[in-house]
């Protein structure tokens, strides 16, 4: 992971959205004709797009009166109780129209691009009912369409039980079993399913029931797991052979074996520890250091994390996590990649891969850690056409 074959002044060539060349200065240099448009990058450090792994961009309203209660000692658990946090959202959401969503999606994927992520994973949940689940799901193929943001949908309707069922969880897990998935599964709107695994929202029986009938489907697996206790979520990612197992706060040595032995993904997202006031971050070392291919993401939502923002999320890997700068930027490019299914096409400066890539205002790649609060990049560039430019004149 802190291996990134930089090459000191060097250049690429791409065409038809994908990169040809990659090689010196004096390489591409040769291979310039009439028909090519030159940028010259003056010394910065140019990136592939950053993956980020897990967010729920797609959502109405804020979350900002919570924000401020916890700024006042209110704690997460203590909001959701009272029928605030996910269930908050839910309810904007399913008042929502579709438009109002596309439109707000719109305003957050430019956020994404211009902090220099080129594709997400973007789950739904925050319906909890089929005509809502399947709303958000088809707002995410509409911007997959009409952003130059990548999605990778994924189906996240055991986000948390919905009050009107609360008194009998067993007939919501029914229909995310019975009618949800098989109606996600028939109109293709989706390549994986999600659980929250956690005592109080989905337990380790209905969060299995649940991911074995997805698996049935053709879905790809992710889980939130061991985020608020230490629950079994490592344990049963790894019994399943999940593709990802994502948050891991509270996974002890046990569940890193597991999910290293199983060949699972840890996707960790710190700036959920950081919005929620936690000081308990994922063991990120002990998991590289055990041979795991972690990845880093955002967590980007209303609630507890707020951030579109990769280079945040590097900075606190470095500071919280003791990750290294390159071995951050492997967790947020490569890694995550992975994770989708995409490593062979995306997240990597080589020839044949799309030409998803940023050039950040910097001359050295640490910098994207060392400088937080900063947008970095001065262009992003996803299938080889410039989708951000700093310096466009404002409209």
């Amino acid at each position: 992971m802190r291996e990134l074959s930089i090459i000191s002044n060097g250049g690429l060539l791409s065409a038809g959205g994908r990169i040809t060349h990659v090689g010196s200065q004096e390489t591409i240099e040769a291979l310039i004709d009439a028909d090519c448009e030159v940028i010259d990058a003056g010394g910065r450090i140019v990136l592939p797009g950053f993956v980020d792994a897990h967010t729920h961009p797609v959502f109405a309203g804020t979350r900002v009166n919570e924000f401020e209660e916890r700024a006042s000692g209110v704690t997460y658990l203590e909001i959701a109780a009272r029928g605030g946090g996910i269930q908050a959202t839910v309810r904007a959401t399913r008042d929502a129209t579709r438009d109002q969503l596309v439109a707000a999606g719109k305003r957050y994927a430019d956020w994404f691009l211009r902090t220099g992520t080129t594709t997400v994973e973007a789950k739904s949940g925050y319906g909890l009912t089929l005509e809502d689940e399947l709303k958000i799901l088809k707002v995410i193929q509409q911007l997959n369409s009409e952003t130059s943001l990548r999605y990778v949908p994924t189906f996240l309707g055991a986000h948390d039980v919905p009050p009107e069922y609360r008194s009998r969880r067993e007939d919501y897990l029914s229909l995310l079993v019975d009618e949800m998935l098989p109606q996600v599964a028939r109109e293709k709107l989706a390549e994986y399913c999600d659980v929250f695994c956690e005592a109080k929202i989905f337990s380790l029986e209905e969060s299995k029931k649940l991911l074995a009938a997805a698996r049935g489907y053709g879905l790809g697996l992710r889980m939130h797991a061991d985020q608020l206790s230490l629950s079994g979520g490592a344990l049963l990612a790894a019994e399943l052979g999940t593709t990802t197992a994502d948050h891991l706060e509270q996974t002890d040595d046990a569940g890193i074996a597991a999910l290293k032995t199983a060949g699972v993904q840890s996707v960790l997202l710190p700036g959920s520890v950081y919005a929620l006031g936690s000081g308990r971050y994922p063991a990120a070392r002990e998991m590289i250091e055990a041979g795991l291919a972690v990845v880093l993401a955002t967590d980007f939502n209303p609630g507890s994390s707020p951030t579109p923002s990769m280079t945040m999320v590097l900075s606190l890997a470095s500071t919280h996590m003791k990750m290294t700068p390159a071995e951050s930027i492997t967790a947020s490019t490569t890694n995550a990649a992975y994770t989708l299914n995409r490593g062979d096409t995306i997240a990597s400066l080589e020839p044949g891969k799309t030409a998803d890539f940023v050039i950040h205002d910097c001359v050295d790649y640490r910098e994207l850690a060392y400088f937080f609060g900063v947008e970095h990049p001065w262009k992003v560039f996803a299938a080889g056409e410039l989708v951000y430019d700093r310096d466009a004149p404002a409209v």
